[in-house]
């Protein structure tokens, strides 16, 4: 039983996910569930990141024996996709009652019950839907499409249906190049500037979300440029994997288009950039500021790690573990493990609310970059990490470094 408790941890962030569709299939107030939740875990991320609470991960038991039940996490993993799919579907739903003006009314969908001698009332569905209760349910997809996007990136470690699987949960929000641009760019260049997904220091997130995205797209544009060139074929053809990444997403605009028009690619250009903007703050945290010599191996100091926040460990299906995912990237996320990583002692979802404030955010993670280059960096890196600082306007970084090293 107590193996059995250890994986349903991880169904926390599923949950939330069916939670937020059957929000929006209900409808009403109903459709700002998912905003609800988020930022209920933020404020949850805190206390638990604040508190004297750790949790390791799944890892074995004490007899050596994984923990982790691959089959039901696996599962979990592949019926995420034809959630999201609900999810979308639901919205969509919503925007053609929008646009063509169904009447705000009520219909039952279970009468009531009794169920072990407890009375259920009858459950009913709003009917129609007001234009800010539809921006609420089209933040609220976005969210947990967003959020959904930590199992595809999982997912992109692995070979063969399950790759393909991963891409098609990134085309649902038009982030299909992710796949490849992770695999072979990210996780062979981290940390170096010729990765666009790590962030370096004096960078804000609104920034680098632009950066990162379309230079990540532009990676695979030119990773099948060469690559066709090679095999002798042309670049518009139906091998070029950065165009059938594109393609991929043809249906969600399809959808969007069909049940409103313009208005229905506004709601669905929403859930794109909220999810896309999601998928680069993770991006943005697990790498920010940390620096790595060309040519240098990769290791545990170029990762940061979350490893004093349940919430997070738990909610992002332990992606925080950042340092043993890059020293081993197709090691299923329930046997990462502590490795020594610097950690910033603060969860993801509240990392997530000072970096929305670039001024917060800086003075949050200066003192943590000022111990690393003290502490961790080597003499290559600490002079990359000075013309950086210069860059970034980060006069104070030496003072702070020496102020760590004194205590």
């Amino acid at each position: 039983m107590n193996k059995f408790m250890v994986n349903l941890r991880y169904f926390l962030t599923p949950a939330l996910i069916v939670a937020s569709l059957i929000g929006i299939v209900i409808g009403g107030p109903w459709v700002w569930l998912g905003v609800a939740m988020f930022v209920a875990s933020i404020i949850l991320d805190w206390v638990t990141s604040v508190l004297p609470t750790h949790a390791r991960p799944a890892g074995t038991d004490k007899n050596g024996e994984l923990n982790g039940i691959p089959w039901l996490l696996n599962t979990m993993m592949y019926m995420q996709f034809p959630v999201f799919v609900a999810l979308q579907l639901s919205l969509v739903w919503r925007v053609y009652e929008y646009t063509t003006g169904v009447p705000i009314g009520s219909t039952e969908i279970l009468g009531a019950m009794e169920i072990a001698g407890i009375s259920l009332p009858a459950l009913s569905i709003q009917t129609g839907i007001t234009g800010i209760e539809l921006i609420g349910a089209a933040i609220s997809c976005a969210l947990y499409m967003g959020l959904g996007i930590m199992f595809g990136h999982e997912l992109s470690h692995t070979k063969g249906w399950t790759f393909v699987l991963s891409r098609w949960m990134m085309g649902l929000s038009g982030i299909a190049h992710f796949c490849y641009a992770h695999v072979y760019n990210h996780h062979l260049e981290l940390a170096h500037e010729d990765d666009p997904a790590t962030c370096p220091r004096g960078r804000d997130i609104y920034r680098h979300y632009l950066l990162s995205h379309f230079g990540q797209s532009r990676f695979l544009y030119v990773m099948e440029q060469q690559r066709l060139k090679r095999l002798g074929k042309m670049f518009f053809s139906p091998a070029n994997r950065w165009i059938r990444g594109y393609f991929i997403s043809l249906p969600t605009v399809f959808l969007f288009w069909f049940a409103g028009g313009w208005e229905g690619l506004g709601i669905m250009a929403i859930t794109w950039v909220i999810s896309g903007f999601e998928l680069e703050v993770l991006n943005f945290l697990e790498h920010y500021g940390l620096i790595r010599e060309k040519g240098q191996p990769i290791e545990y100091r170029h990762s940061w790690d979350v490893g004093e926040s349940p919430f997070t460990q738990f909610g992002f299906i332990e992606i925080g573990r950042q340092g043993d995912h890059h020293d081993r990237g197709e090691t299923h996320f329930w046997e990462l493990e502590e490795v020594g990583s610097p950690d910033t002692g603060l969860g993801y979802y509240a990392m997530f609310s000072l970096l929305l404030v670039p001024p917060m955010w800086e003075s949050f993670i200066k003192p943590h970059l000022a111990k690393w280059d003290a502490e961790m960096a080597s003499e290559g890196e600490r002079r990359i990490a000075q013309r950086m600082n210069a860059k970034a306007g980060w006069h104070d970084m030496d003072e702070l470094s020496a102020h760590v090293s004194r205590a």
